[in-house]
């Protein structure tokens, strides 16, 4: 996944970024600690696991997860998508441990890619 922080607000947490995905690209199971919205603008997003399996996002469309929203997405044949979250964000490992995107990573965004 390729990010670009638009806008990042330390002491709120606010983070909008423009995501990049693969093809393919499976966005783990991460637990939304606050809200979270997403604007797909090319490709699209499907929430592959979570109350909400199934669903799919495409180009146009708006979604977004209230706080405590838990879920695996992935982006069949990748996208291009505006996010607007606050973190922390948990990730949720299939032995149990959690890891939080925090302050850290968050400013880290503009070189991160996986």
């Amino acid at each position: 996944c390729e990010v670009k922080t638009l806008l990042f607000d330390p002491q709120s947490g606010l983070v909008t970024a423009l995501m990049r995905f693969e093809p393919g690209a499976v966005l783990p199971d991460h637990e939304h600690v606050r809200i979270e919205q997403t604007y797909v603008l090319e490709g699209k997003l499907v929430d592959k696991e979570g109350p909400a399996a199934g669903l799919e996002i495409t180009p146009g469309e708006f979604v977004w997860r209230e706080p405590g929203s838990r879920h695996v997405a992935w982006t069949p044949e990748g996208g291009l998508m505006l996010a607007m979250f606050q973190i922390p964000n948990k990730f949720h490992d299939r032995d149990g441990r959690v890891a939080e995107l925090d302050i850290k990573l968050a400013a880290a965004m503009d070189r991160l890619v996986a």
